[in-house]
């Protein structure tokens, strides 16, 4: 008997997740990605540990652990340079069973990709039609290259997912957060003394966090209309961070002009009524974006690769009641989230001095007072365990 097989539109983070995933659990996987090469953006990532235990699941946690570099759940200063809360990457450790781990946007890639068996990655040939079938008829897949049948179809192919789109074409999908993120890895001297953690200013935020090796990686953001672009980012964003703390200006401007990579922040702001239809699951920012404030994207959409797992794996005889059972367990989690998420972003982004004052001065009585708060704060995500086969 063959093994069911399974398509997965999309080649990021979440799409590769979803495609290691259902290969451990049996099925013989087809993954689309529409560009001609997986050319992972020059960016870093922080992973928490709930992250860590979903990559667990996929054999890939200490692959991951070895390229990355430790850090605190929270380390935050004001615009001129003075420490509001700071935690390290032992105390971490200590309330979660691991640090938050930061490494390369491509190294994760790699150690997914290197998870997959030959032959299943298709790059450059986009999905461009998808019928999410039912109980008794496969769905169908459309490519620039042909269509096929599927047993499941997991749609990962971002927060302006077409696919979405199509498949709920009465929910408004992603909406722009009202700001941009700008994000490069630069060239460290580790003999050089550096503090990592976020700053935070009025109207945005800059953050410097460690790589493995002679690298860091920085980001900033800042409120601009969508779209909207600079002759020369690296320039403008210099300019801007020029009467913040030091070193962030100076980082920045260190990094080669095309190694500093804009992108807006969209987020699913209206949630949608489930995570599947057919034979079709949705998962990581297709299904809930979420701005970067928590550093949960990543991590939310290996996450629900796992669970789709666990419920696909038993039987794709009943595979939708198992893309149900998916959704059923994933929709009220990551929906919390891009409300937290973006309650923090109009937090961090307010341009008012004196609400940016307040949010400044609670968050110094919380980092003096009660540094036990923040623990409370994010237990509720990162203590997330992986399902256990019953």
């Amino acid at each position: 008997m063959s093994a069911p097989h399974a398509v997965v539109v999309g080649g990021g983070i979440g799409g590769l997740a979803a495609a290691v995933a259902l290969t451990r659990a049996g099925c013989e996987v087809s993954l689309f990605e529409k560009a001609p090469l997986l050319d992972p953006v020059g960016a870093g990532l922080a992973l928490a540990p709930n992250a860590l235990r979903a990559l667990d699941a996929l054999d890939a946690g200490e692959e991951v652990r070895k390229r990355s570099a430790p850090h605190g759940i929270a380390a935050i200063r004001r615009r001129d340079g003075r420490w509001l809360v700071r935690t390290g990457p032992h105390e971490t450790q200590q309330r979660f069973g691991d640090a938050v781990c930061v490494l390369r946007y491509a190294d994760l890639c790699d150690v997914l990709l290197q998870r997959l068996p030959s032959g299943a990655l298709h790059t450059g040939s986009a999905v461009t039609a998808v019928e999410a079938g039912t109980t008794r008829q496969l769905a169908r897949v459309s490519t620039e290259t042909g269509d096929l049948s599927a047993d499941l179809v997991v749609v990962a192919d971002g927060a302006r997912s077409a696919v979405r789109s199509e498949l709920f074409l009465e929910h408004p999908g992603a909406v722009y957060a009202g700001f941009a993120c700008w994000r490069a890895i630069v060239p460290w001297d580790q003999a050089d003394p550096l503090d990592f953690g976020e700053t935070w200013g009025k109207g945005g935020v800059a953050g410097v966090l460690p790589l493995s090796g002679d690298e860091v990686y920085c980001y900033a953001t800042a409120n601009v209309p969508a779209g909207e672009s600079a002759p020369d980012e690296r320039a403008a964003l210099v300019e801007r961070l020029a009467d913040w703390h030091e070193p962030l200006a100076d980082l920045f401007a260190a990094a080669r002009p095309e190694a500093v990579v804009r992108s807006d922040a969209w987020h699913i702001d209206t949630p949608l009524p489930a995570y599947h239809k057919g034979r079709v699951a949705i998962l990581g920012d297709a299904a809930h974006a979420m701005t970067p404030n928590l550093a949960q994207g990543a991590g939310q959409a290996i996450e629900d690769a796992v669970v789709l797992a666990h419920h696909a794996g038993g039987s794709m005889a009943y595979v939708t009641t198992a893309v149900q059972s998916y959704s059923a367990a994933r929709v009220g989690r990551t929906t919390a989230l891009v409300q937290r998420s973006a309650q923090l972003a109009e937090a961090v982004q307010n341009d008012s001095p004196v609400l940016a004052g307040l949010r400044d001065t609670a968050a110094g009585l919380v980092g003096k007072v009660a540094p036990w708060q923040l623990a409370r704060y994010t237990r509720p995500v990162d203590d997330w365990r992986p399902p256990v086969a019953s």
